[in-house]
């Protein structure tokens, strides 16, 4: 008896309640549609750093669904440089992560090109420039050659305690697999374009073909199929940022899904609500991004030297914590005398305000102010 979808008979023909689903997909393209024009309307300055925003986001969170952290000023520097974008306080990336924005870049920009087995394996050699995953080597270049021996699994748990969660194909069966995956995703949809996102997603992530890294190329993926669904490269808007917030429950679909029948109905009603809750966060994001373009405007900010802005810029997207001299210091790789300076003339400027006293060890906020100007 078949354990997983992809071991049943009809794999891969999903079938789905379209009543149930297209209810909440007119409701989902609705919001997608007002979003989309809202931002249209915006100058193309905005636009770029909206999408700069939300791509930066997408290469960060995508990684920590994984578990793995990258630089946020790294990915936001590297996207910047890679689009071509004029921003303030540039700093160098390290090739591991320049890898994982090239990949998302491909996907996004040129979201109106065929996906083939070459172009998955840049994306994948990208990811991983050393050959290796942390201490482990892996295949790069090809879909993984492990013997059926030593099946593809997902598993969570010590040794002596593993869980299974999901086994993919063979690797003797992901010539046939992936053909007909990229034919499918290549030919004009024959479902609304944000259903064939969702489908992309759980069909490639179930057949897993390479040794490491099938989550973030899935959801890369995704990314490629919501942009034609958008017809825009402009990214508004970040699906991995609020899956990274629903994680445990994006897991738990993805399990029960794999286990189940080829029915997904399930599966689709909780992309598109995830989908639809994305969208509603961006709200949020376009403040922050309309606030730092006023704020960049102000002649103040012009006199700034690196790290000051480096700094701002860390303030402006939301520092945790308070913003102590010492942050400073280890922060912008400075003497605590600089950190000490910079600051002062920030405070002269009425850039930054004292949130509370006590010489070295008070903090430093924005001037909200400085906003309004």
């Amino acid at each position: 008896m078949a354990r997983y979808i992809h071991q049943l008979r009809d794999w891969p023909h999903f079938q789905w309640n379209r009543e149930q689903v297209y209810r909440l997909l007119v409701a989902v393209r609705h919001r997608q549609g007002r979003l989309l024009g809202h931002m249209e309307a915006l100058s193309s300055a905005l636009q770029s750093e909206a999408t700069l925003t939300n791509l930066t986001l997408e290469v960060v969170k995508s990684s920590e669904i994984e578990g793995e952290v990258l630089n946020p000023d790294q990915v936001r520097s590297s996207i910047a440089r890679q689009l071509g974008i004029d921003m303030a306080g540039m700093v160098p990336a390290d090739r591991h992560v320049d890898g994982v924005v090239e990949m998302t870049l491909d996907a996004t920009q040129h979201y109106d090109s065929l996906l083939t087995a070459d172009r998955l394996y840049g994306w994948h050699a990208a990811m991983f420039p050393t050959g290796y995953s942390g201490m482990y080597k892996i295949f790069i270049g090809g879909w993984r050659n492990n013997p059926k021996e030593d099946p593809m699994r997902v598993v969570s748990g010590g040794m002596g305690r593993e869980k299974v969660h999901f086994q993919a194909p063979d690797a003797d069966k992901l010539d046939v697999e992936m053909t007909g995956f990229l034919e499918w995703f290549n030919a004009p949809a024959a479902e609304d374009p944000v259903i064939k996102a969702a489908i992309a997603h759980l069909w490639f992530v179930t057949i897993h073909p390479f040794d490491d890294g099938n989550g973030r190329i899935a959801r890369a993926i995704t990314d490629m199929q919501l942009a034609r669904a958008d017809e825009s490269a402009r990214r508004f808007y970040s699906m991995s940022a609020q899956i990274r917030i629903e994680r445990n429950s994006y897991y738990d679909i993805l399990e029960s899904t794999q286990q189940g029948t080829l029915d997904i109905t399930d599966w689709l009603t909780w992309f598109l609500q995830c989908l639809d809750r994305a969208l509603m966060s961006t709200d949020q994001i376009l403040t922050t991004v309309i606030r730092k373009a006023h704020f960049w405007k102000n002649p103040v900010t012009q006199v700034l030297n690196k790290r000051q802005i480096l700094l701002l810029n860390r303030l402006l997207d939301g520092f945790e914590g308070k913003l102590t001299s010492s942050k400073w210091a280890k922060i912008a790789k400075c003497s605590q005398d600089t950190a000490l300076r910079d600051i002062q003339q920030l405070l002269d400027l009425s850039v930054l305000i004292k949130a509370t006293a006590g010489g070295r060890s008070a903090s430093y906020e924005l001037n909200e102010a400085l906003w309004e100007k």
